[in-house]
């Protein structure tokens, strides 16, 4: 382990992490085997069919919901932490970390800017817990969640919505839009997927994002006393990481585009009470399914992380119960 897999948020944060990631999961999984029913029909059986999807879609909406406000209601109480909402908001710096990258990726710049440095070459003090991509990566996902639920709720009540609204249409646009925001959320989860889980640093788990800062060691006793330094020149490739990513970039891709062109084909994502199985094709399910695969190893990685977590946490109370043992010393 280096610094780089060190912990930079709390245990709420963490956790809070995790059980997002499993409701969007959810959310994902019974949203698609309803739109996309023809090529994912087994996901609709393996629910128990159109009454257990819905059921399930809308308890993971209504999770999303709580998960949602506890998260806001968390960062507007509480005192102190790594992170505010105050911290999350983008600042001059961010602008000028923008124009400078885009300088330094077009050759007019030097060096990156402080505020968008990430790992090589730097120490661990003077990377930002936050860059602007970072701030905006938050940005976007807190207004599709919003733009999401708001929808979600809408259509559920889609009666209400004809009343009001005098008119049928209003609920199938409440409909596409809301199937839109799937689309583009889709694809944002499954590039996180494969940037967090298969990026060279960390292959093939991200793991400072399961540990919280408070039960990793500043540093460790094989840094030689530096502290800051990230360890990043210590790393080394595993030998699988070479193969896996370029199969998961290619599946990453066909997944993306099978899920964008099958949206376009339906016309539409009717989550209806009744499911209407159409004709279906062959190319299209395949890659439907790819899509799939894709936030299914998503999933399994989130798990994958926590029981690495569990297995860290274990491994740090059984040294301190050695430490102990030994009257507080260390072989």
């Amino acid at each position: 382990m280096t610094t780089l897999d060190h912990g930079k948020f709390s245990r709420v944060t963490t956790v809070f992490h995790s059980l997002l990631a499993l409701t969007v999961f959810l959310l994902f999984f019974t949203g698609y085997a309803v739109a996309f029913n023809d090529e994912l029909w087994w996901l609709v059986e393996l629910m128990g069919g159109n009454t257990g999807v819905l059921a399930v879609h809308r308890v993971a909406g209504f999770a999303l919901i709580f998960l949602t406000a506890f998260w806001v209601f968390y960062m507007l109480l509480r005192v102190g932490g790594s992170v505010s909402l105050t911290e999350v908001l983008p600042t001059p710096g961010d602008v000028a970390a923008f124009v400078q990258d885009v300088k330094f990726a077009a050759g007019m710049a030097e060096e990156r800017h402080p505020n968008a440095r990430q790992f090589a070459g730097y120490s661990a003090d003077e990377i930002p817990l936050l860059s602007y991509v970072g701030k905006g990566v938050i940005a976007i996902f807190a207004v599709e969640l919003l733009l999401l639920m708001v929808s979600g709720l809408l259509i559920w009540q889609k009666a209400m919505l004809i009343d009001f609204y005098n008119s049928p249409s209003v609920v199938i646009a409440f409909v596409t839009f809301h199937g839109a925001l799937g689309v583009i959320m889709l694809m944002g989860v499954m590039f996180h997927t494969f940037e967090h889980g298969f990026h060279p640093a960390f292959y093939p788990v991200e793991m400072k994002a399961f540990l919280p800062k408070s039960d990793t060691p500043e540093y460790h006793g094989d840094d030689g006393g530096a502290e800051s330094v990230t360890g990043i020149e210590r790393l080394r490739l595993k030998p699988s990481w070479g193969w896996v990513t370029n199969v998961m970039g290619v599946l990453t891709i066909i997944g993306i585009v099978s899920i964008l062109l099958t949206s376009m084909s339906y016309g539409g994502y009717p989550i209806s009470r009744t499911l209407v199985f159409g004709e279906g094709s062959l190319l299209r399910t395949v890659g439907v399914n790819i899509g799939v695969l894709v936030l299914f190893i998503g999933l399994f990685l989130s798990m994958y992380g926590n029981v690495l977590r569990a297995r860290y946490m274990r491994q740090r109370r059984q040294e301190a119960r050695t430490a102990a043992t030994d009257g507080g010393e260390r072989e």
